[in-house]
């Protein structure tokens, strides 16, 4: 990212793209563990199917953060100056995930020349999962 920093930065200009391994039970364990989420909705399967799901899914936050890493690997923190998403679809367990984000608009926040980011994390079947934007500075 530093090199596109580094030029005029262009509406359109993709930013950010990372892809995800498929995500397991194993890191569904691992994140209920890490962020305190233990509804069993995310790991058990019988409550899952219970509650009228094929299969337990990934928390919603759980994707939002492989947005949240895909942005800090392409912007270096201390240039991001806003970070909002909103939830699209469930994601089913083995989602393989690709984040994105393009420059949707450059604008001034707060005295600053800065670039408006739309973000998307979609799976494997392009169907978008996560959205949102980020104001980064240039």
């Amino acid at each position: 990212m530093s090199e596109t920093l580094n030029r005029q930065l262009a509406v359109g200009d993709r930013v950010l793209h990372k892809q995800f391994p498929p995500i397991s039970r194993h890191k569904l364990a691992l994140y209920c563990g890490a962020s305190g989420d233990h509804n069993p909705i995310h790991v058990d399967l019988d409550f899952a199917k219970a509650a009228g799901y094929p299969d337990v899914f990934a928390h919603g936050m759980f994707v939002m953060a492989c947005l949240g890493q895909a942005l800090t690997d392409a912007i270096a923190p201390p240039r991001l100056r806003s970070f909002a998403t909103r939830f699209v679809a469930i994601t089913q367990l083995g989602a393989s995930l690709t984040c994105e984000g393009h420059v949707a608009e450059l604008v001034e926040h707060n005295g600053e020349r800065c670039a408006k980011l739309a973000l998307t994390t979609k799976d494997e079947n392009g169907d978008v999962k996560l959205a949102g934007e980020a104001v980064i500075a240039i």
